[in-house]
C-alpha cells in the first residue's frame, strides 16, 4: 500500500525533471517544494549505496539545491534512513499520509464550490496569496500543475467575490488525491475548507474513485482535525532527510 500511494502522489504532483536511477526516483522543480525536489527510494536496488548517494548529491549540488530524500517505512534499502542520519542528513517535515473509503462516508458537494478542469489565473493567484508562496516560485508552481497528466479538478469557494479557500483533486486508478488545500487565514474555522474538501471527494466519487488519500504535516493541527472529522485515518508517515 505504501508504494502504491507514493506512486500515486508522484504522478499527481509532477516535477519538471525526473531521473530514474537503480530503483530511485530523483526529481527536480527549481527548488519549489521538497516533494518535487527530492529522491524517492521506492524500488529494490542493485548498486552500492555509497555510489548512489554520491550520484544524487552531485545532481542536486550542480543545481544549487539541498540534497533531499523522501523517506517512508518501505524504502530501499531498508537501512537507508540510518545511513543518511549517520551522514549528517537532518530529519524534517514528518507527514501523515491518510486514506478514506469513500463508500463509508456520505458525500455531497457544495453548490458554493466552483469546480474547474483547467487552471485559472484566479485560482493560482489565490492559492499563492493564501499559502504565502514567494513570487520567485509562482511560475514553477504553474508549470508543475500544468504538467499533471492525470485527470484533475480545481476547487474554490468565494465570499463577497473573494476566493477564501481552494484545493486540487487528482484522479488515478480509483483513487482521488487531495493537494494544495488552503483557506485564507481570516476565514478559517468557518467551514470553507471542509466544503472544498467534500466537493473534491464528491467529484472523485462521481468519477469512479473508491478511495481518497492526502498528505498532511503533523504540526498542522487545524488540518488534522478537519480530516479526522471527515473520516480520514492515517495509513503511514513519511519524512524528509535533508542536507544543505
Amino acid at each position: 500500500m505504501i508504494t502504491k500511494i507514493e506512486e500515486l502522489s508522484l504522478n499527481a504532483w509532477a516535477s519538471l525533471q525526473t531521473v530514474l536511477y537503480d530503483g530511485w526516483v530523483i526529481r527536480f522543480a527549481n527548488g519549489y517544494s521538497k516533494r518535487a525536489n527530492s529522491v524517492s527510494p521506492l524500488y529494490p536496488s542493485t548498486m552500492d549505496v555509497d555510489e548512489k548517494l554520491l550520484f544524487c548529491e552531485d545532481l542536486y549540488r550542480e543545481r544549487n539545491l539541498p540534497v533531499v530524500f523522501k523517506m517512508n517505512p518501505a524504502v530501499y534499502p531498508s537501512d537507508l534512513d540510518d545511513t543518511l542520519h549517520e551522514r549528517g542528513y537532518q530529519k524534517v517535515s514528518i507527514t501523515s499520509v491518510q486514506i478514506l473509503d469513500l463508500k463509508a462516508v456520505h458525500l455531497q458537494g457544495s453548490s458554493d464550490v466552483e469546480l474547474r478542469n483547467d487552471l485559472s489565473n484566479e485560482w493560482l493567484e489565490s492559492f499563492c496569496e493564501m499559502s504565502s508562496t514567494p513570487d520567485l516560485h509562482r511560475e514553477t508552481l504553474r508549470e508543475i500543475i500544468t504538467n499533471i497528466a492525470l485527470r484533475h479538478c480545481f476547487a474554490s469557494i468565494k465570499t463577497k467575490g473573494k476566493v477564501v479557500a481552494c484545493g486540487l483533486g487528482v484522479l488515478q486508478s480509483g483513487y482521488v488525491g487531495l493537494f494544495d488545500i488552503v483557506t485564507d487565514k481570516e476565514f478559517r474555522g468557518k467551514g470553507y475548507g471542509q466544503q472544498v474538501v467534500k466537493s473534491i471527494l464528491a467529484w472523485g466519487e462521481q468519477n469512479m474513485a473508491k478511495t481518497a488519500y492526502l498528505q498532511v504535516m503533523l504540526d498542522n493541527m487545524p488540518a488534522l482535525n478537519l480530516y479526522s472529522k471527515i473520516g480520514f485515518v492515517e495509513q503511514y508517515q513519511y519524512w524528509y532527510r535533508i542536507k544543505e
